[in-house]
């Protein structure tokens, strides 16, 4: 069974960082990408970020460009997410997941990825 394993939300304030890391375990899985995707209360879970698992390459929603930067490391099976400059609407409980097909078109698109995390909680203060 595979597993995806988010950890380090909390509560900030805003203007501050956090280092979100996500670790995966479990039986070898076809994995072209992994994402960060967050959800707020009362809204639909979306994009935040994706990184293709070979070359690296990144994706980011417009909402978080310039201020969150996904990374990888490949030898620790571990995706992070660091977030810089929070804001009081990055407040969600953020997910990571995985995406099989090595394809870009989808690479923002909650139904590519087959694979999730339980979230974890990130809450910004003003």
């Amino acid at each position: 069974q595979v597993q995806l394993v988010e950890s380090g939300g909390g509560l900030v304030q805003a203007g501050d960082s956090l280092r979100l890391s996500c670790a995966a375990s479990g039986r070898t899985f076809r994995r072209a990408a992994m994402g960060w995707f967050r959800q707020a209360p009362g809204k639909e879970r979306e994009f935040a970020a994706a990184i293709t698992w070979s070359g690296g390459s990144t994706t980011y929603a417009d909402s978080v460009r310039g201020r969150f930067t996904i990374s990888r490391d490949s030898a620790e099976n571990t995706v992070y997410l660091q977030m810089n400059s929070l804001k009081p609407e990055d407040t969600a409980v953020y997910y990571c997941a995985s995406k099989p097909r090595p394809t870009d078109w989808d690479i923002a698109s909650r139904t590519a990825y087959n694979y999730w995390g339980q979230g974890t909680q990130v809450t910004v203060s003003s």
